[in-house]
């Protein structure tokens, strides 16, 4: 691979599993892939969702920082309209304080939830309109120069935590560009605006403090296994739980039921937001990933695996990077 390759971790529940069971799993993968040579693993905030355990999404950076030593580790990202910027710099300004040089700060501005949880989480409704302005208030208290008179972050200040946009439409493409930041793009799952999101960012990039160019990550799904027919197998396997996951809305399906979903025109389409995955042996994988990269431009990837068991999710990134990264090479 000519660029770096990145992990994000869904911190995914399985079935029969407990939230401690993840996080156990979380960091022997984060330890692996240090030896393995990716270049950071990102936690995603998400609530009220029985398979997804990184709601706290700081406190499992601090317990994965905790038990490696050198692989970047961040979000991917905070959802900052549930919180306030002072709040998320303290937060991460300690983890750099504690990890420094390692700490990444993804920002998004979705919910990371259903409307209920939404409330439940005391977000107010029309929080996301003052995103922009609230990461600027976020970098402030960072990098020492708070936009809050006779307010800093301790710790925080002066820890210049780099800032992530990420986004799946075009207002992050352009809210990147226009405060200089890298950018992220979810084309994992809302691959729709990849192609013009990416040219958008490039085009309107103003160099920053933080970055003189722009820098543009992208999402990719992969399953790697030994053999074709196990890799498609765990791809039909996790498109499956996606239903129930989309879907289910708090109910779950039979087998029967979730593969007749997925069969139905709606479930077509929800499946076609995974379009974007690389599905294969390593030497398929890679060349998806290669070509992948060369028609969007993209400067990183950051992959992620949905294998069912924690052997196969394991084994995938073993097996992605023994194919493209030197150091597992």
């Amino acid at each position: 691979m000519t660029v770096p390759l990145s992990i994000l971790d869904l911190a995914q529940v399985a079935e029969g599993s407990t939230p401690a069971q993840t996080f156990a799993s979380s960091v022997s993968l984060a330890q692996h892939a240090e030896r393995w040579g990716y270049s950071r693993i990102w936690y995603a905030e998400h609530h009220n969702m029985g398979s997804i355990a990184s709601s706290a999404t700081s406190v499992l950076i601090a317990h994965v920082a905790a038990h490696t030593s050198t692989i970047r580790l961040g979000s991917g990202g905070v959802m900052l309209p549930n919180h306030s910027p002072l709040t998320i710099a303290e937060q991460f300004g300690t983890l750099e304080s504690l990890h420094p040089g390692r700490i990444d700060l993804g920002l998004g501005r979705a919910p990371g939830s259903d409307q209920t949880t939404a409330r439940a989480l005391r977000r107010d409704p029309m929080a996301a309109d003052s995103f922009p302005q609230d990461v600027l208030e976020l970098q402030g208290y960072l990098t020492g120069q708070s936009r809050v008179p006779g307010v800093q972050a301790t710790p925080g200040q002066g820890t210049n935590v780099p800032l992530y946009i990420l986004g799946s439409s075009l207002f992050g493409a352009r809210l990147a560009a226009a405060l200089g930041l890298p950018f992220a793009f979810a084309s994992h799952f809302a691959p729709q605006a990849l192609e013009d999101a990416a040219a958008l960012y490039r085009r309107e990039f103003r160099p920053s403090a933080q970055a003189q160019a722009p820098h543009f990550i992208a999402g990719v799904n992969v399953i790697t296994a030994d053999d074709t027919d196990q890799a498609r197998h765990e791809f039909h396997e996790a498109m499956l739980r996606r239903v129930t996951l989309l879907l289910g809305r708090g109910q779950s399906f039979t087998r029967e039921e979730s593969e007749a979903i997925l069969s139905s025109p709606g479930g077509q389409q929800m499946a076609g937001l995974a379009r974007h995955s690389a599905v294969g042996t390593p030497d398929m994988v890679r060349d998806y990933l290669e070509q992948f990269t060369t028609r969007y431009g993209a400067d990183e990837l950051i992959v992620a695996t949905q294998a069912g068991s924690t052997e196969a999710w394991l084994r995938s990134f073993e097996l992605l990077a023994g194919s493209v990264l030197p150091v597992a090479a």
